[in-house]
């Protein structure tokens, strides 16, 4: 997994603690492989995180829209009852609640969406628009458009996008404004909806394919915690990495590894292409599945009732 990171002094930091796991072989690394200090980010303020940075471990976290499709593939069939309600976001009073809360919803958003329930999109839509208001990115919803859409089922592939992208511009304007922490609880809120869903489809109907997407998040857990970290001063994030620490303590016991294959070349609709042949194997228990379901289901209803 490649990674970009806020600044030369901490590129440095980040290869002295690779060394000391070890070299880097041909295999492919977990990312719990790699250990980051608790003392890299020192005293001082949050370092600035860069674009390049939060968009390489967003480009590794399944979006909304990614995992609702992959759980309605399963034939499991839409529960309300599963989703975060709109009625407590009087109770949101700080921009930390809120900003978690927004990426909460917006992964609700894609999982409505997808099962085109119209009249749950607009309700969500509209919890979304008070919270990015009250968090100063309003400006990147076109509620009037979101609500046509919603509307008409026909467009609903007009309707992920518009959202979908309203989301990505938002996320970009935060970090280009000096206001990360906020995306990164965006992201975060996020995260552990998409898994919230998937653990709660897995454990209603076991799924191999959602299962293995489920493990595999395990990835994700070191750039996750890692970005957390950069704002410790801030007592609510480290209560919130302490949480998030937790789910990665239950995915200790999950294995990923890879075979290392050669590439191949082939002919596609008269262009030359190279396929990857190598293989990721998966290899996760019922116990730890169950264990990481519980942990995921308790931290995510602490996020929602804040």
């Amino acid at each position: 997994m490649m990674r970009k990171w806020y600044n030369f002094t901490f590129i440095v930091l980040v290869a002295i603690a690779l060394a000391q796991v070890g070299c880097h072989s041909d295999s492919k690394k977990n990312s719990d492989d790699i250990e980051i200090p608790d003392d890299i980010f020192g005293d001082d303020k949050p370092l600035m995180i860069s674009q390049e940075a939060m968009g390489d471990i967003i480009d590794n976290i399944s979006s909304p829209v990614e995992m609702a499709a992959l759980l309605k593939s399963t034939g499991v069939s839409f529960s309300q009852k599963l989703l975060a309600s709109t009625k407590r976001v009087d109770y949101l009073n700080t921009d930390f609640k809120r900003a978690l809360n927004l990426g909460i919803y917006g992964c609700d958003l894609g999982y409505l969406n997808m099962y085109e329930k119209t009249g749950s999109v607009i309700n969500n839509m509209t919890t979304i628009k008070t919270l990015a208001n009250e968090l100063r990115i309003g400006q990147f919803f076109d509620f009037n458009t979101i609500k046509r859409l919603a509307t008409n089922n026909e467009n609903l592939d007009s309707l992920m996008y518009i959202s979908v992208s309203s989301f990505n511009n938002m996320d970009e304007y935060l970090r280009n404004n000096n206001r990360s922490n906020i995306s990164s609880l965006i992201v975060t809120g996020m995260w552990v909806e998409g898994m919230y869903l998937a653990t709660q489809v897995v454990k209603a109907a076991p799924n191999k394919e959602v299962v293995e997407r489920i493990a595999t998040q395990k990835l994700v857990l070191n750039d996750l915690i890692l970005i957390l970290k950069n704002y410790k001063t801030d007592p609510n994030f480290v209560k919130l990495v302490d949480d998030v620490e937790r789910i990665k303590k239950e995915y200790e016991a999950v294995k990923i590894t890879y075979e290392m294959a050669e590439p191949e070349a082939k002919e596609v609709d008269g262009m030359l292409i190279i396929v990857q042949n190598d293989k990721q194997n998966v290899d996760i228990s019922d116990e730890t599945l169950n264990n990481i379901i519980t942990v995921i289901e308790d931290v995510r209803n602490k996020m929602i009732n804040l």
